[in-house]
């Protein structure tokens, strides 16, 4: 009898720390619904109000630091409710005060301390500084999103301890600018949006077989003919018989946009990577250039999506364009990186071209796949010579992969973890986790066209990008990166409703560390986030607020 009394006060003590944790818990991401996660939260009692005014105070001369200064306070005097001046907060009654802290190693660490009367951010430098005035962002009530938010909205954050770092240092987007153009605004308000979940890098895939985007002046028949096609599939490419809508379709960024762009993220601690597709997703080019194929006649700028036998010629001529086009493409972007591609090239052409062969035979290659190597590692000296390198998708790996190319898995993790063995830089991106391009739910009566598969926001949320590779092998993993290819995808609102809230799981994957994650947490925070996503005029899927509703009776 003593024991079952034993048995039943220690089930009854179990309840009661269980419900006390998840009232913890709720009560955590009540007041802290932080995305992505940070690696350690201490809530303290009482607030930090900013009132009509405050202090920012800078005890660093560091000009990064300052950058992040300067956001807040923009960010903060954007509401209306209240004016910062950067100073001295030495007669303050409320401070922010940012300091440099030789103790945290990470570049993108911070340590953010909320008590009632300060706010202390400590960095070993800008970029985490800044990630620190996002984490910041995020605490204030959502309405603060808006350009001027309601007179009414307290600027208020809860007293906290955080201290955070990234689990990779690749945190990316991909935008599809090529098969559907979209205007310098959208670009923008994604960089925000990215900012705000702190992901940071944007590549932007520029060119492909539908369309040049980017405005190089020493061949300006990119841009006049290659921006260009007559028309777009109307419904999708496996209908028979296959539609057009007999639209026109176009445009390309000036190398001035671009600056813009650039600058935009850079202010914003992102870096902008572009990319050039070769050999193949080429047509565009051979539009404006038809020498450059292997059998000259004449291209159109491709009005189909997929794959195009179509490819750039390996003759001396494609050779010297791309690197007058890359050493543009140097003056306008200075990231470390540049993408040239290098994915589905079929090698139809080359095999019947008696330039291709010659060079072959030449070069003493083997076959078109070690023909292709050859074009990548040539083109990669060239990148390298202007202390730059290469990123290139998993199809590099073909025929022999060039020596400091770093790989993007797409095609699955086969080739990332391939790469990782061999001692190669990787970014993991394989299509079954991050392509945003997929159907995001099983009702595709009521969703928009999509390429096809199924990619819900759980499946996202799950990957593990170093799950099959040791701990050695999992060094070489940079990070991660979500995909959205817009041959489908035709508008600004359609591309937000595909890309988030899935880009903002990715998010997570790539900033919080792996047993840190955990699903129905993130969807409850994420349901918070929803109202500041709304004050920014997201135009989200909505699906997971509908999961929440039907299966966590919190809401």
């Amino acid at each position: 009898m003593q024991n079952i009394r034993t048995i039943r006060y220690c089930f009854i003590l179990f309840l009661s720390v269980l419900v006390s944790c998840k009232g913890q818990t709720d009560k955590l991401n009540d007041n802290c619904p932080l995305i992505p996660k940070p690696l350690s939260v201490d809530m303290q009692p009482g607030e930090f109000t900013f009132g009509d005014s405050v202090v920012i105070e800078l005890k660093t001369d560091d000009e990064e630091i300052k950058r992040a200064a300067n956001f807040l306070k923009t960010f903060v005097e954007q509401t209306g409710s209240c004016k910062a001046q950067i100073g001295t907060g030495e007669e303050a009654r409320n401070k922010i005060v940012f300091t440099v802290c030789d103790t945290i190693a990470h570049d993108e660490a911070y340590r953010l301390d909320v008590s009632p009367r300060t706010v202390t951010i400590a960095s070993k430098g800008g970029a985490g500084a800044f990630y620190a005035v996002q984490t910041l962002r995020q605490l204030l009530p959502a309405e603060c999103e808006k350009k001027i938010c309601d007179e009414n909205v307290i600027l208020q954050v809860p007293c906290v301890n955080i201290y955070d770092e990234p689990r990779f240092k690749h945190r990316g987007f991909m935008l599809d600018v090529a098969r559907h153009y979209f205007p310098l605004d959208f670009i923008k308000k994604n960089i925000d949006i990215m900012t705000l979940y702190k992901l940071n890098v944007l590549h932007l895939h520029l060119t492909d077989d539908q369309g040049w985007c980017i405005e190089i002046k020493s061949h300006p028949r990119l841009t006049s003919v290659g921006a260009w096609r007559k028309q777009s599939i109307a419904g999708h490419k496996n209908d028979v018989p296959r539609k057009y809508d007999g639209k026109p379709h176009g445009g390309y960024y000036t190398q001035d946009e671009l600056r813009e762009i650039v600058e935009y993220a850079h202010e914003r601690f992102i870096e902008v990577i572009p990319e050039i597709e070769m050999p193949g997703h080429t047509q565009s080019i051979l539009a404006a250039y038809p020498q450059l194929a292997c059998f000259h006649k004449n291209y159109e700028v491709s009005c189909d999506w997929g794959v195009h036998k179509e490819v750039l010629c390996t003759k001396e001529g494609s050779f010297k364009l791309l690197e007058d086009v890359l050493s543009e493409v140097f003056e306008i972007f200075p990231s470390k990186y540049i993408h040239i591609g290098g994915d589905e090239c079929p090698k139809d052409r080359w095999s019947e071209c008696p330039v291709c062969q010659r060079n072959i035979k030449r070069l003493g290659l083997k076959d078109e796949h070690e023909l292709q190597s050859y074009f990548i590692k040539r083109m990669e000296e060239f990148v390298n010579a202007h202390d730059r390198q290469i990123i290139g998708w998993d199809e590099i790996l073909e025929g022999g992969i060039a020596p400091n190319a770093v790989v993007m898995s797409w095609r699955g993790e086969a080739g990332g973890i391939k790469a990782a063995k061999m001692n190669h830089s990787v970014i993991m991106t394989p299509r079954d986790f991050c392509y945003l391009d997929y159907y995001q739910s099983e009702d595709r009566d009521n969703e928009p066209l999509a390429i096809y598969g199924y990619l819900p926001l759980d499946s996202v949320y799950s990957y593990n990008p170093t799950e099959k590779l040791t701990s050695e092998q999992g060094r070489y993993i940079l990070g991660i990166q979500g995909n959205l290819w817009t041959e489908y995808i035709a508008t600004p609102e359609h591309a937000e409703y595909m890309a988030y809230p899935r880009a903002i799981a990715l998010a997570e994957v790539g900033w919080s560390r792996q047993e840190q994650k955990d699903f129905t947490d993130f969807i409850y925070r994420l349901t918070i986030q929803s109202k500041r996503l709304d004050s920014l005029n997201v135009n989200y899927a909505k699906h997971f607020l509908f999961s929440v509703k039907n299966k966590n009776d919190k809401l």
